[in-house]
């Protein structure tokens, strides 16, 4: 059975060209980069290239990336430096739909004395910057807004609540985990002090992942213990990782144009058809500012589970906006935030997609969702129960 697979959002695979750059330093250059000898000296080159391919992907300059262990370390890093670095300062400015890397550190840093504003979103998953304005007081440290939502791919104008905030000398942190390669982004055009990125987001491995930090901003280490990264964050550089990480970003400057068509043209074909040929179904978020590649479907009086197992059997795979796996009855935090409808809420599958999807793929789901749909609802009281109030 051939897989199709439509969630990137949670992983990609790693691009062919990334594994190629990676293998020779697995054996054949293995040495460590903080060596003196020469065989560890070329490494420690390698190493410089891919941060000038990474910075070049969003506009930076390479003094300004961190190499971490992945999109959390990022944003764990920048919110505890900002802290770290405003001693003076005990308020944090996040918002409802942030990825659980902001969410449950900032929920942490609450219990030990911070104080912590989550901003709404409409119903539409969309911020009011009013609201941010409101918010920002003279004891905020830090201001922490996701550039894409990972759930619905919503996008937050992360760069005018940058300029907000640098205005009354708050730092601000992105987490641009799901934008970076999917949208443009020229750091030298905001006022983004701090921006989060993961290489397994964008067809590099998992394991790696940068922290930009805008040239003069004040950085506190995460984790100490060595010189590396200009003493920034301690441990041996995960060598392979990196250089795959830099050529993921070089393949993803390239296709940036790929991804805003054709993926994008894949994306809203599935989203139409499914709309159109299945009733009671809605899109989740705003349909017109969002990443090129996601689509949050609900579909009323099912679970999303159920239609998981059904589209796996089939080869597809997909995620659910329900937290019901994990023993919980509640629907995702985003939605629940949007204020998405109970019975529309548990029945939400993201569907994200990458440049390596094809027009049959997408032909394929959309032969087949409906059917799965229709089998569940016919199975569901309460679904029944609308088809005899009608």
């Amino acid at each position: 059975m051939n897989v199709i697979y439509l969630d990137n959002n949670a992983t990609t695979q790693v691009a062919k060209e990334v594994m190629e750059s990676m293998l020779p330093y697995f054996r054949e250059y293995y040495g460590n980069p903080s060596s003196m000898h020469t065989f560890g000296g070329q490494v420690g080159q390698k190493i410089r290239a891919a941060r000038e391919q990474v910075a070049a992907l969003i506009g930076a300059i390479p003094e300004e990336i961190i190499f971490t262990s992945c999109g959390t370390e990022s944003d764990n890093s920048a919110i505890r430096s900002a802290l770290a670095t405003h001693p003076d300062r005990k308020h944090i400015i996040t918002s409802r739909v942030e990825h659980p890397a902001v969410r449950a550190l900032c929920a942490q840093l609450a219990t030990q004395g911070y104080r912590v504003t989550e901003l709404p979103v409409d119903k539409n998953g969309v911020l009011d910057l009013e609201n941010l304005e409101k918010s920002m007081t003279p004891d905020t440290a830090i201001v922490s807004l996701m550039w894409g939502n990972n759930e619905t791919g919503v996008i937050f104008p992360v760069e005018e609540a940058a300029k907000m905030a640098q205005e009354k000398g708050i730092l601000f942190h992105t987490d641009a985990v799901q934008a970076v390669g999917k949208i443009p982004i020229n750091m030298k055009n905001n006022g983004i002090d701090m921006l989060s990125l993961s290489g397994h987001k964008l067809h590099a491995p998992k394991g790696v992942g940068v922290l930009y930090i805008r040239r003069g901003t004040k950085y506190f280490p995460f984790m100490v213990g060595g010189h590396q990264e200009k003493e920034r964050r301690g441990g041996t550089e995960n060598v392979p990782g990196i250089i795959g990480l830099g050529r993921a970003c070089e393949l993803a400057a390239a296709n940036i144009q790929k991804e805003n068509n054709n993926v994008k043209s894949l994306r809203d074909k599935l989203e139409k058809e499914l709309l159109e040929r299945i009733p009671q179904s809605r899109v989740n978020g705003d349909t017109d500012n969002r990443l090129p590649n996601t689509t949050n479907i609900s579909f009323e009086y099912v679970e999303g589970e159920a239609i998981l197992l059904l589209m796996n059997e089939l080869g597809i795979c997909a995620s659910s906006g329900s937290a019901c796996t994990s023993g919980s009855l509640q629907p995702s935090h985003v939605l629940r935030a949007m204020g998405v409808p109970f019975t529309m809420a548990h029945g939400s599958v993201r569907f994200s997609l990458s440049i390596y999807n094809t027009e049959k793929e997408i032909d394929f789901v959309i032969e087949k969702m409906p059917g799965i749909i229709e089998r569940l609802r016919g199975m569901s009281p309460f679904w029944n129960q609308s088809c005899a109030n009608q």
